[in-house]
């Protein structure tokens, strides 16, 4: 989420600057701006909007300096507009940062009694103004204090322009790299913005502080200064955009535990699920006796999982609809229903319809989404953001998985509220949810072995997707990606309703994935697995050991977590399957065919 750049040296920093936001503009495209600083003067131009807004801008007024910092944001705090652009400035300090500063309302008040005065609702303007608030002439001494307040993740960029020509970069849990040339160097959160100016890198680590100027650089950890490694960078420009990857999906089913973490980030505050952006009243909350969950697509399979989710802890009655029906059919809604629909743009046409629809019936609406300010959370009386970032891919990863661990938070907060759960109980879930982002990386790991089942099963025509309870939803989403970037034609379905028809379609030529993860029904999971298995089907299991039953075709291990929890896991053999299949029968993985990424028409 958000890319910086940043450059230092003889030439005009402002058109390298520009180019490195261009290789960058995946990250973040709703707002963008640039200081440049030239003897001891600071010039900036900003701009809301994608990145040729600020391109036109720069066009008729030209940025003197040949050092300076650059931003393309991906909004989290504060609406897409040209006050919340970075850089943002105080004094003499530009700073543009990425990441998510958890406690920027308790610094801000602080700051505030100071005199600091506020133009932005960005967490970054307090980074801004911390930063300067120990100001005395050392830019690297007043960095090190201001981030010793900060908490949360966070890859920083400042300059000042008392020191013209030195820019100093922090990070902590959020990607930056400092890119080495001949009498000058370069800053960026990502390899693809300065592959173009050099292929000599420094990975910064968690807690480094670098002070980089045009002739050297030094790095400083916990005070004292040290050597990291210089790392040369082959990659091509294309391959660079994807971190190495060879399609954006396969980047962005690896960034899932990332992306998990940031949703989770600042959601649990001295022993409570805050969600402060649902702006729910206790009355209101009360007020409840029924839900309804809208979406389309992957995050109609989300919205499934989240069914269970809210009539467990909540003891709400909930239903799930597809927003295209739901919007068609005659609804029951008065004042009592929460409406919460889900959707990764914000932008999903039946979607929105359907949420309209329900505020002029009189229901509230709280909205989960992905992209700040876009139309569904606009419409909505509040939302619950997930923090997945872009996602490039048509077929949806890591939109998805974040969507779970946001119902699961809202499911939590809502139980909280009602007093269904105590404080120690929730405690206990938190600790539970926040550990899934490592069982994630776990199962990551194993992407070879889906390379190689895909090289024996990429010529069947069918394959059957079986799962109970939480994991009935994947089921319906494994099948979901394997059509969608492969052609494959696949079948979900509860396992239970096997014997109520698709049984009649197993054979040897039916492959079928069944989730047989440690669950309340776990042995009629099994029991079904030996069913497809006297028919001579072929059972791939996903599972968290070797021994569910014998004669299984092939095994996929993953970690044991809590049941309700195992859906965030499970997707991501459900992805690898479709993913690792589709590459080998060479389909355009990124982008397959009569899809969008966003289906903003009906």
């Amino acid at each position: 989420m958000c890319g910086i750049v940043g450059y230092t040296g003889s030439r005009a920093a402002m058109p390298i600057i520009l180019e490195g936001l261009k290789r960058l503009e995946y990250r973040g495209y709703d707002s963008a701006g640039i200081t440049t600083v030239s003897g001891t003067s600071a010039h900036s131009i900003k701009s809301a909007g994608k990145l040729r807004e600020l391109e036109r801008l720069l066009a008729k007024q030209h940025l003197p300096g040949s050092s300076g910092i650059g931003h393309t944001r991906w909004a989290t705090h504060g609406k897409p507009t040209t006050e919340n652009a970075h850089p943002h400035h105080s004094g003499s300090i530009a700073l543009v940062h990425n990441g998510i500063i958890e406690n920027y309302q308790q610094l801000k008040k602080s700051l505030q009694e100071k005199g600091y005065v506020f133009t932005s609702q960005t967490d970054t303007e307090v980074i801004t103004h911390l930063v300067h608030s120990y100001y005395q002439g050392d830019l690297v001494k007043a960095t090190e204090y201001a981030i010793q307040q900060l908490h949360g993740a966070y890859s920083l960029l400042v300059a000042d322009s008392n020191t013209p020509g030195t820019l100093v970069c922090v990070k902590h849990q959020s990607p930056l790299v400092l890119g080495l040339g001949a009498d000058e160097n370069f800053i960026a959160s990502d390899i693809p913005a300065i592959l173009s100016q050099t292929r000599e890198f420094i990975f910064l680590e968690d807690g480094d502080i670098a002070v980089v100027t045009p002739k050297k650089y030094h790095i400083l950890a916990a005070g004292q200064e040290v050597d990291r490694l210089v790392k040369t960078i082959c990659w091509s420009p294309s391959a660079a955009e994807k971190d190495g990857y060879k399609h954006f999906m396969l980047k962005e089913i690896h960034e899932q535990p990332r992306a998990v973490r940031d949703t989770l980030r600042g959601k649990f505050i001295e022993g409570k699920v805050v969600l402060s952006d649902l702006q729910l009243q206790l009355s209101e909350i009360s007020d409840i006796r029924r839900i309804t969950l809208v979406a389309c697509g992957t995050s109609w399979h989300a919205a499934m999982v989240g069914k269970y989710y809210l009539e467990k802890y909540s003891r709400i009655p909930t239903e799930v609809d597809i927003a295209s029906e739901y919007r068609y059919r005659h609804k029951i809604i008065d004042r009592h229903t929460l409406v919460i629909p889900v959707s990764q743009s914000g932008e999903t046409a039946d979607t929105l319809a359907a949420l309209k629809e329900a505020k002029i019936m009189g229901a509230k609406v709280l909205s989960i989404c992905n992209v700040l300010d876009s139309s569904i959370p606009r419409e909505s009386h509040g939302v619950l953001y997930t923090s997945a970032g872009p996602e490039i891919g048509v077929a949806s990863t890591k939109a998805f998985t974040t969507q779970l661990a946001a119902l699961y938070l809202m499911a939590l907060y809502l139980a909280q509220e009602r007093s269904q759960l105590t404080t120690e109980q929730i405690a206990g879930k938190v600790v539970d949810l926040e550990a899934i982002p490592a069982a994630m990386e776990s199962v990551l790991q194993d992407g070879e072995r889906y390379a190689r089942f895909a090289e024996r099963y990429h010529n069947y025509s069918d394959f059957l997707f079986l799962g109970r309870s939480y994991n009935f939803p994947i089921a319906l989403e494994g099948a979901l990606k394997l059509k969608e970037i492969s052609y494959i034609h696949a079948e979900g379905y509860a396992s239970g309703e096997m014997k109520h028809g698709p049984i009649a379609l197993i054979d040897e030529n039916m492959p079928v994935v069944v989730i047989a993860t440690p669950s309340e029904v776990h042995e009629k999971i099994v029991a079904n697995m030996e069913e497809v298995l006297a028919r001579r089907g072929r059972v791939i299991a996903i599972s968290t050991d070797t021994t569910a039953t014998e004669a299984v075709a092939d095994t996929f291990i993953v970690p044991e977590v809590p049941e309700e929890l195992s859906p965030l896991v499970n997707a991501i053999p459900m992805q690898f399957i479709a993913y690792y299949i589709s590459d080998f029968k060479g389909c355009d993985v990124d982008q397959p065919r009569n899809l969008a990424k966003s289906v903003t028409v009906e």
